[in-house]
């Protein structure tokens, strides 16, 4: 049985995923972990609030898993769709009324399977081959992106619980 009070890392290896990418696997469930709790009671009616002019929970929970799906759809060495094109520039639009945590928590969540799998479906011999990033064709690699992924959904993590803590205190001594 597993300790689920320890860190995702520290459960050991996720089943099927290669060797070199558990640590992608890693952080991209500890990220959804820790969203989890974070949010738990966090109340939609903040969602779009932003603290001294910083971005709000909702276009972080819009962009960690935006840019999970566009990295990861790099580094399978595709180019974005015009469904992908869209949710990006819907990153910046808040509010958004038919928006709420419960909503961006499951897009979050089902963007961590699908990375999973693909994590799972990733051949290590592939992991330097080229990759190239945007229309400009920006150059990294198959492992390159997959990393990008997991540290900028981690920053993002980061940013959020800082965001969230900060609304929460200010609802509270409002009450």
């Amino acid at each position: 049985m597993v300790n689920q009070n320890l860190e995702v890392w520290q459960r050991g290896p996720v089943e099927d995923v290669p060797k070199l990418l558990q640590p992608v696997a890693h952080a991209l469930l500890q990220a959804r972990e820790e969203l989890s709790m974070l949010l738990k009671d966090f109340p939609d009616a903040l969602l779009w609030e932003k603290p001294a002019g910083i971005a709000s929970p909702g276009f972080h929970l819009q962009h960690l898993s935006g840019v999970l799906d566009r990295v990861f759809t790099y580094a399978r060495a595709e180019a974005l769709t015009t469904n992908q094109l869209g949710q990006l520039h819907a990153e910046d639009i808040s509010p958004q009324a038919d928006i709420t945590i419960n909503n961006l928590l499951n897009r979050f969540n089902q963007q961590v399977d699908k990375a999973i799998v693909q994590l799972k479906n990733t051949d290590e011999k592939t992991l330097t081959a080229f990759r190239g990033v945007g229309r400009k064709l920006l150059p990294s690699t198959v492992i390159g992106l997959l990393v990008h992924g997991a540290e900028h959904t981690m920053r993002h993590v980061g940013q959020l619980m800082v965001t969230v803590k900060i609304l929460m205190q200010q609802r509270d001594e409002r009450k």
